[in-house]
């Protein structure tokens, strides 16, 4: 039996958004000795076997073991895990006991709080881990606890730690109050027993939301352990971390990677909304030809499911600038010296993929956590622009054009450039040895082993 200094058990949300950060954590803590088991549903097990590399996966029920989340029965899907995982999640834990594995802490996804009723109904630790800002969780800390009433009625509203916001830089659950009411839900309840958490880790680092850190550190035990991507795009310090792992979608990487290979440094527009959102046939159709009127080459990630809403003839047309392609690896294309610019719907985990590696942003949020995301990437980080909406919701060409131009070209283009260049050395150096996150997860380590002697 190899030996280990403890056993914590990774619960992640089962969604690819949620479980690459977590499996990316467990990582950096078995490269400190700890014993990692990573906790996934039946639907996903083989898949996250696949992709787990030497972290060891074991299985529960979420009470869907066919089909999966599926966000258009998010309700019954959230109430079903709570019941469900609960039990399951617990007959883990004996199972792993019997076999000489004692948990000695769950690491759990927030937005199921209910695994640490179940921790602490075993008496283990039970540390909470956020995959959104610090930012954006302080703004749902503050609904959850009344503390921000809604509907949010005045035009600026000032929350400690943070910049004066205004409605339409609110997470779209908080803007839109009434908006999808079970991931409202979700995301305010992640603080309903979080007072019984021993550590709540956030996928940020220190320097990048000093402010917001220092105000929850005041009220919550919050410790910043990001970014949370593969450490060679960050210190280099963990050799075989060279990907996440886990893709719902099969990149097109030879493609992409030959295409940018012949292409000028810095002459790209790369655009990217993530394995969810989905644009409107209009919206698609602006982008089109937002980035055809341009005249930048463009790499454009459009998923299978979204093809037919390109506009007809588009793809014709535009063979001499850009490539369209189903997925693509996307840490390997913002690392890629072609790329200048990154158009983005602003979910976290992508612009914090955009900010460790430097490439300046266009921000087109859509909904959930990314126009706070859009704000910071604007107005505090300065590294790029919010494309302006019309008053449908949609971002017309011309203005799509523009900010392409203003973030790609002349002084503007370059302050954003340098912004984004400083931000990349931050995120390196959190990461590296003595740096604020990597000194955070150290901290972790020794403060439970320490408690697990005493």
């Amino acid at each position: 039996m190899e030996a280990y200094k403890a056993h914590c058990l990774i619960l992640p949300f089962p969604i690819q958004g949620h479980i690459n950060p977590m499996l990316q954590f467990s990582k950096r803590l078995q490269n400190q000795g700890i014993k990692i088991t990573l906790v996934a549903t039946k639907f996903l097990f083989k898949t996250i076997q696949e992709a787990s590399g030497e972290i060891s996966v074991e299985e529960i029920s979420d009470g869907f073991d066919e089909i999966g989340f599926k966000a258009e029965n998010s309700e019954l899907y959230l109430d079903t895990f709570e019941r469900v995982g609960s039990e399951t999640l617990s007959e883990l834990i004996l199972k792993l006991q019997d076999l000489g594995f004692p948990v000695d802490c769950i690491v759990y996804d927030a937005v199921v709080p209910w695994a640490l009723d179940v921790a602490k109904k075993f008496g283990t630790f039970g540390a909470a881990f956020f995959t959104q800002s610090c930012v954006v969780n302080n703004i749902y800390y503050h609904v959850y606890k009344g503390l921000l009433k809604l509907p949010l009625v005045a035009n600026e509203v000032k929350i400690p730690g943070l910049p004066s916001l205004s409605s339409s830089d609110f997470p779209s659950f908080v803007a839109d109050y009434g908006s999808y009411p079970p991931i409202f839900q979700l995301v305010v309840n992640q603080f309903r027993n979080i007072e019984k958490a021993d550590w709540l880790f956030f996928n940020t680092f220190y320097e990048l939301e000093e402010k917001g850190i220092e105000w929850m550190t005041q009220i919550l035990p919050v410790t910043a352990i990001g970014p949370t991507i593969p450490s060679m795009y960050l210190d280099k310090r963990l050799e075989k971390d060279k990907e996440y792992g886990l893709s719902m979608f099969q990149p097109m990487t030879d493609s992409c990677i030959t295409w940018l290979n012949e292409r000028s440094e810095d002459s790209v527009v790369y655009v990217a909304f993530g394995s969810i959102a989905s644009l409107n046939a209009d919206q698609m159709e602006e982008l089109a030809w937002g980035l055809r009127s341009s005249n930048k080459n463009f790499l454009w990630v459009v998923r299978k499911s979204e093809e037919n809403k390109l506009p007809k003839g588009f793809l014709k047309e535009t063979t001499d600038k850009g490539l369209v392609v189903s997925w693509c690896p996307q840490l390997q294309v913002l690392a890629h010296k072609s790329i200048g610019c990154f158009i983005t719907h602003c979910g976290w985990n992508s612009a914090l993929e955009g900010l460790s590696l430097g490439v300046p942003m266009v921000a087109m949020p859509q909904w959930t956590d990314q126009t706070t995301n859009a704000k910071f990437i604007m107005d505090v980080w300065k590294m790029g622009i919010r494309a302006q909406s019309d008053d449908n919701g949609i971002v017309k060409r011309d203005e799509i054009e523009k900010c392409i131009r203003q973030v790609t070209e002349g002084e503007k283009g370059k302050e954003f450039r340098t912004n984004a260049t400083k931000w990349k050395e931050l995120a390196k150096k959190s990461m590296d040895e003595g740096g604020s996150s990597h000194e955070n997860i150290k901290h972790f380590v020794s403060k439970l082993i320490s408690c697990l002697v005493a």
